[in-house]
């Protein structure tokens, strides 16, 4: 049932070094001329020629250029688009591996049998049955290698907008002998754009390794969207640093996190609509991202103003981004309510299972704090989507659950997971009432309305004309 210590397997961009080697020493291009380099920098409108000299930001000698030059080697032979995301995955696993330390085998022991009492006890709680693949204990760096697959694929609209508009930016200069040289070298240039965007990319979901404790935890299906990746994984080291300072029991915290984890995963393995629905909207939504270019026309009028930080806290905020559209906004309201729904749905569920934990309500309360807070998980969106998402509605959406719960039972409860047109709305989430008013009673007595439209659907399928 159980794996430790293996990552989830999917196809991992692995970094190819055909065409470099850190060993190799670089070499500047034939004929390439350092001083001329210099002047045509120097002569840039605004730039100031200080930057380049001896202490200055931009000091460059020969050796800094063929560290340059050998750096930017393996991403302008790899690269076809503007972003390097051998680079960002480069980022992400150093970042994770940083902090990483190992998790004794007491402790994978007690989360095997964790998992396994979880599972036992959610069949009490749901009709949806285990998913196959056996849960997972997950490295940070292994939990960075199993979700950056869906991770690229989400920030790919975003990434390719920005890493283009940097390196136009840096390519405004119409002077003859400033665009030759930009020519000659336009691929690194267009490449800087996006190493710049690959390294915050890779920041930011590297610290999110250091936080996430399951698979489940950000809201979204990260291990892919076939049947057969949909996974459940917990993060041993971050669950203990979870639990420092709780005063709760390690085992309690253990069994409870298993629950949520395991519910989360068979939810989505039992609606099999939902991976799908999710990953495309949150795709969709990103797909509309327009990238502002007020932001750049001062680095583009005065290069010397390019401020790497400021550059960085735009990328992770979100400000570089134009505001939303009226479509995306709408879009944007529907994918938090079916958020919303999927949180709630797994708080309810794992709120029963988890009923013989003296100390239940005190990690959920954890739980919800946690999330109300925020953290890494809403900067990742942000920075990889453009999406500023937030847990609004997940009480109002457990309260839902809970009363049809209450009212209709476990079976008649999950069974509207099986197609998107029963799950609930946004207005059912306003007023359980109305909702579970219509599933008590699916076939209520016509009102007036009704009947008017049967006479008049028989009056025109029907001979009304008077016999003779």
């Amino acid at each position: 049932m159980f794996e430790a210590g293996k990552g989830v397997s999917v196809e991992c961009m692995a970094r190819r070094n055909d065409d470099f080697s850190d060993d190799d020493e670089p070499e500047l291009p034939e004929g390439f001329d350092f001083e001329e380099l210099k002047k045509l920098l120097g002569n840039l409108p605004g730039f100031d020629p200080s930057m380049l000299s001896e202490g200055g930001v931009l000091h460059l000698d020969e050796n800094t250029i063929k560290q340059f030059m050998g750096a930017m080697n393996s991403v302008v032979n790899q690269q076809t688009g503007g972003v390097s995301w051998n680079l960002a995955r480069d980022r992400a696993t150093q970042v994770a591996r940083a902090s990483q330390k190992s998790t004794n085998q007491g402790d994978l022991d007690a989360m095997e049998g964790a998992f396994r009492v979880a599972a036992l006890w959610l069949d009490e709680a749901t009709v949806f049955s285990e998913v196959p693949n056996p849960p997972k204990l997950l490295t940070r760096e292994q939990w960075v290698n199993a979700t950056l697959e869906v991770w690229t694929d989400l920030a790919h609209p975003v990434a390719e907008g920005i890493s283009a508009i940097i390196a136009n930016t840096f390519q405004s200069e119409d002077s003859e002998e400033v665009a030759e040289f930009i020519n000659s070298t336009k691929k690194i240039i267009d490449n800087v754009g996006g190493a710049i965007y690959a390294m915050q990319f890779g920041e930011v979901v590297g610290q999110l390794s250091k936080e996430v404790l399951s698979g489940g935890d950000v809201g979204i299906p990260l291990f892919g969207s076939k049947e057969d990746a949909i996974q459940a994984a917990l993060i041993p080291q971050n669950l203990a640093e979870f639990g420092k300072g709780l005063d709760i029991d390690e085992e309690q915290i253990r069994l409870y996190l298993a629950i949520r984890e395991l519910a989360h995963a068979r939810l989505f393995r039992q609606a099999r609509w939902l991976n799908l629905h999710v990953i495309s909207a949150v795709r969709e939504i990103s797909k509309g991202n327009q990238i502002d270019l007020e932001f750049f026309e001062g680095f583009a009028e005065d290069p010397s103003r390019f401020d790497p930080e400021e550059l960085k806290q735009a990328i992770t905020s979100g400000k570089m981004l134009k505001p939303k559209s009226e479509a995306q906004l709408a879009a944007l309201a529907r994918l938090e309510s079916t958020l919303a729904l999927i949180e709630g749905w797994v708080e309810v569920v794992t709120e029963t299972a988890a009923s013989r934990l003296p100390s239940a309500a005190a990690i959920a309360e954890t739980v919800r704090r946690r999330r109300a807070a925020g953290g890494p998980a809403e900067s990742t969106f942000a920075t990889i989507a453009g999406l500023e998402l937030r847990p609004r509605r997940v009480r109002e959406a457990a309260d839902l659950w809970r009363k049809i719960t209450n009212a209709l039972g476990i079976e008649k409860r999950d069974a509207l997971w099986d197609h998107p047109d029963l799950v609930p709305s946004s207005e059912d989430i306003d007023d359980p009432t109305g909702l579970i008013a219509r599933l008590q009673d699916p076939d209520p007595e016509p009102d007036e309305v009704d009947l008017a439209i049967e006479e008049l659907l028989n009056d025109e399928n029907g001979d009304s004309r008077p016999t003779e």
